[in-house]
């Protein structure tokens, strides 16, 4: 059994200890996870810690103006937000295979960290959100491989921290969510959707291009403003779009249309690692098939996800 109250405690005197007067970097995306680590963090030793939210051009619309608010308003922390949109695009160039693009990164971000980490002087530690999925799945525990997590199996052979801190390590995301709760947070910020570390990258399949992402970016507003106006997003844990490799023939304006495909995923899970497929009501995705195609330049067909995972993960690569 799971004692939150006792997590907290033992954590924050753990921490306060190891790192004492040192700083500590923290890899902060703005998910539930890293989000809850910072806190934990801070809670343990102030502005010794410092954020650094690195936008790779990977993100949701508008998800870093969102991060940086929420850090540096709400949680009164030392915050910095980096651009690095031009140097992951360009590291992603040509790249199709899904375990590739997972390395790449994760190589990148430990070096942006690396670079940001010497501008602040004496940083010896990294802070991660990562949670017990991210471990089994990246086959690091003893367990078969499904995918490398960009925080686990993503991660380069030479890093230049004196060690990384991963206060979750050995907790599922509904226990996340728990200490988020026990911590103060908004319930906002608790229940936030999971979103992965290597952002859209694994939503859009194959090459990844600012192209593709700008399209897969405004099909993915669709879904979350449908998902809400519903009235469904506090009772569905994951939903989004995928940008297919898939082109097929269309019509639009009596003319004939060659577009991308969007693929449409809504979840039910706890822990990540089961899930199955939401009975989302035949009016919510006809409103998102029928934004996203009119709405979204290059896109003429939607279609819907009905897979569980197991066979499929909860992304598509």
């Amino acid at each position: 059994m799971f004692n939150v109250t006792e997590f907290i405690d033992q954590s924050v005197s753990f921490y306060r200890d190891k790192v004492g007067g040192k700083k500590v970097l923290c890899a902060m995306s703005g998910g539930v996870d890293s989000t809850v680590s910072a806190v934990l963090l801070h809670r343990a030793i102030g502005k010794n810690l410092i954020c650094v939210h690195v936008d790779t051009g990977l993100m949701r619309l508008n998800e870093s103006a969102e991060v940086s608010a929420l850090c540096r308003e709400l949680f009164d922390m030392n915050f910095t937000l980096i651009d690095a949109e031009a140097r992951f695009l360009a590291k992603l160039s040509g790249v199709d295979d899904p375990e590739k693009k997972r390395k790449i990164i994760g190589e990148e971000f430990i070096r942006v960290f690396e670079e940001e980490a010497q501008k602040c002087g004496d940083v010896d530690y990294l802070l991660q959100g990562t949670i017990k999925p991210d471990i089994l799945e990246s086959g690091t525990a003893g367990t078969a491989m499904v995918k490398s997590h960009h925080n686990v199996g993503g991660l380069p052979e030479v890093i230049r921290f004196q060690e990384l801190l991963e206060p979750l390590r050995d907790l599922y995301k509904d226990e996340v969510r728990q200490l988020g709760q026990a911590l103060g947070m908004p319930e906002g910020i608790v229940n936030r959707q999971t979103f992965p570390g290597p952002g859209l990258a694994v939503r859009c399949l194959g090459e990844v291009t600012k192209e593709k992402l700008d399209i897969l970016r405004a099909a993915d507003a669709v879904v979350r403003e449908e998902i809400v106006k519903a009235g469904l997003d506090q009772s569905i844990y994951m939903y989004f779009a995928i940008l297919t490799g898939l082109r097929s023939t269309g019509v639009s304006q009596a003319g004939r249309t060659y577009g991308y495909t969007v693929a449409v995923r809504a979840i039910h899970s706890t822990d990540a690692m089961t899930a199955n497929w939401v009975r989302l009501p035949y009016e919510v995705l006809e409103a998102i098939s029928g934004r996203i195609t009119a709405e979204v330049c290059g896109v003429n067909r939607v279609v819907y996800d009905i897979t569980a995972k197991p066979p499929a993960t909860i992304e598509w690569e």
